[in-house]
């Protein structure tokens, strides 16, 4: 470790590893050291491509110079991967969802404290120039006092193109909420604040999927989950936001994020990405495409939410992609699904403090101005 970078090791070599490695040259913040995955060849041929140390995990663990381990594994393996880190007086960031369930996350966190190492979770996306932009016209009062929402994924599912869907239609960690429910409901977080309680209706159109691509096409696969969620959140600010995720949906014109205030609305684009035009329509005037007024917003610039904890850390203050904002996304998406399956509404339990916003114009590589 330096004054200005902490050392990063990775643990987990997937597909998703290579922009996160890519994106680690642009931040000074932080420096990878080294990368490890329960497949050597994986490690290895990282390792090779971004000239860093290919190790075991434990041997990672125990490496003194790494001070963030970046969690890449998949879901399943997030909770024990990052224990150990933690154990190993190691601060971790982890790929999206930080734990399986609510109960997973709030013992890593309370392992965490005592500690005193920081836990943070993707999706950074809301630190993109789109959302940023976004919240800050929303902060400029640009709308009025935020009223309502909407949040909108829809699509046919998965099975049309994943050679493996399985995973997607079983009731535990299935369905498409808990598969793309962080990217909306964190862009949701970062502009309205926390969300206070839900209500949900769903259903499954089918019982079974069949396969269109790969060495499986035409296996059918059981669906266990609801594939059509319809939801309210009501955030502590009494902003009322429904959302729509579904895998039974061929084709819709809903924007993916709205947000209506007592002067106008905004149109979000993709939580998903970095970039995308922000609409606003004012009371009286036309709609306008809004200049972005925010960096990074022109790729993909995942791993911003681990340069900014490092950053934080360093600088002594709160990170934005946290634990705690982590957790609470967690649990508004659990207690949507429990909504819906005994139809009823549930009051969230988390809490967490509406993440700052970047400065505007700030330039690649920077966190702050």
């Amino acid at each position: 470790m330096t004054a200005s970078s902490l050392g990063v090791g990775i643990i987990g070599c997937g597909v998703i590893s290579e922009i996160y490695l890519k994106r680690a040259q642009t931040f000074p913040q932080i420096d990878v050291k080294a990368v490890a995955d329960l497949n050597p060849d994986a490690a290895r041929i990282r390792a090779e491509a971004f000239n860093v140390d290919a190790l075991t995990v434990d041997a990672l663990l125990a490496r003194d110079d790494i001070d963030i381990i970046l969690n890449l594994t998949i879901p399943a393996a997030h909770m024990d991967v990052s224990m150990a880190a933690v154990n190993a007086g190691k601060h971790v960031y982890s790929e999206k969802p930080l734990t399986g369930n609510v109960a997973d996350a709030r013992a890593l966190l309370s392992l965490a404290a005592p500690k005193g190492v920081r836990v943070g979770c993707a999706p950074d996306t809301f630190l993109g120039g789109s959302h940023q932009t976004a919240r800050a016209l929303i902060d400029q009062d640009k709308i009025g006092t935020p009223l309502a929402g909407t949040a909108t994924l829809m699509l046919p599912g998965h099975e049309r193109w994943h050679p493996n869907p399985d995973f997607y239609y079983v009731r535990d960690g299935g369905g498409p909420l808990l598969d793309m429910g962080p990217y909306y409901i964190t862009a949701m977080v970062n502009m309205l604040g926390p969300v206070s309680r839900v209500s949900g209706m769903g259903r499954s159109s089918r019982t079974t999927r069949v396969i269109e691509s790969g060495p499986r096409k035409g296996q059918e696969i059981p669906v266990t989950t609801p594939t059509h969620i319809t939801g309210v959140m009501e955030f502590t600010s009494g902003a009322l936001v429904q959302i729509t995720t579904s895998f039974d949906v061929e084709a819709h014109r809903h924007t993916p994020l709205e947000v209506y205030g007592s002067e106008g609305t905004l149109l979000v684009p993709d939580p998903n990405r970095f970039d995308g035009t922000v609409a606003l329509c004012r009371r009286g005037e036309d709609w306008q495409d809004m200049p972005m007024t925010h960096g990074y917003g022109d790729d993909n610039y995942r791993g911003i939410g681990i340069a900014d904890m490092a950053d934080a850390i360093l600088n002594n203050r709160p990170h934005r992609a946290s634990g705690k904002l982590a957790l609470h996304v967690l649990d508004v998406m659990e207690s949507l699904l429990t909504a819906t399956l005994e139809q009823r509404t549930i009051a969230i339990q988390s809490h967490c403090d509406r993440p700052d916003g970047l400065a505007p114009n700030l330039s690649v590589g920077q966190i702050h101005a």
